[in-house]
């Protein structure tokens, strides 16, 4: 794996990308392209990033197939959520939302 939970993720919009104009491409800490953020929300991050909102970001982990990441925007590194009860990693998503997303206990709601 290139990219550890906790290390540092830097976001790159790809506003030529012949596949979605909203693409934003997830490049790890060792300048190696780890994926995309998701269609669904590439367009708002896209859109706060565009705005010149500062942004962090930190990879999380795997699930399966899909990577997840956490994203800050304001300042300040995302935190990684604390281990679902019975867990032995945070490679789970400890939240009952389907698609594994949660916002950091300390930060607000999604899209607030």
């Amino acid at each position: 794996m290139m990219t550890l939970p906790g290390e540092p993720v830097s976001l790159k919009p790809e506003p030529k990308n012949r596949h979605d104009a909203n693409a934003i491409a997830v490049i790890g800490s060792r300048g190696v392209q780890i994926g995309y953020l998701s269609a669904e929300r590439a367009p708002l991050i896209g859109a706060r990033i565009g705005r010149g909102e500062e942004v962090s970001a930190v990879f999380q982990g795997l699930a399966g197939a899909c990577a997840y990441i956490r994203v800050r925007f304001g300042g300040g590194m995302p935190t990684l959520p604390t281990k679902a009860p019975g867990s032995s990693s945070i490679d789970k998503p400890v939240a009952d939302d389907p698609d594994g997303f949660y916002p950091d206990d300390d930060g607000p709601e999604w899209g607030a």
